[in-house]
């Protein structure tokens, strides 16, 4: 099993940053893709952003150039670095891990962009 504890989310004007948090435990070896997820009201869940076990990343196209997803595994933590942020991204944002056939998600933290 693997568990997935977001932090980091809170309320920020238009135009502000943020950092998020995701830290792993348990059975962390061998996940082949980590990634983060949002999901408005009302909205399906969608890919913000992606990084694979050897540091290939891949973003959104609207968080291009704004957006940037790490990882530090001496920390078992994953990050989002999120700027300039838009109203339209209020949402609640999940990590994700990828792991064979299985994946985990966390229980989310909500982002809320509004002046």
């Amino acid at each position: 099993q693997v568990q997935l504890v977001e932090s980091g989310g809170g309320l920020v004007q238009p135009g502000g940053a943020l950092r998020l948090s995701c830290t792993e435990s348990g059975s962390i070896f061998g996940i082949n893709v980590r990634a983060w997820y949002r999901q408005a009201p009302g909205k399906q869940r969608e890919l913000v952003a992606q990084i694979t076990s050897d540091g290939m990343t891949n973003y959104e196209d609207s968080v291009k150039g704004r957006f940037t997803i790490s990882r530090d595994s001496a920390k078992n933590t994953m990050y989002l670095q999120m700027n300039n942020l838009k109203p339209e991204e209020t949402a609640v944002y999940y990590c994700n891990a990828k792991k064979g056939r299985n994946e985990y998600w966390g229980q989310g933290t909500q982002v809320t962009v509004s002046s």
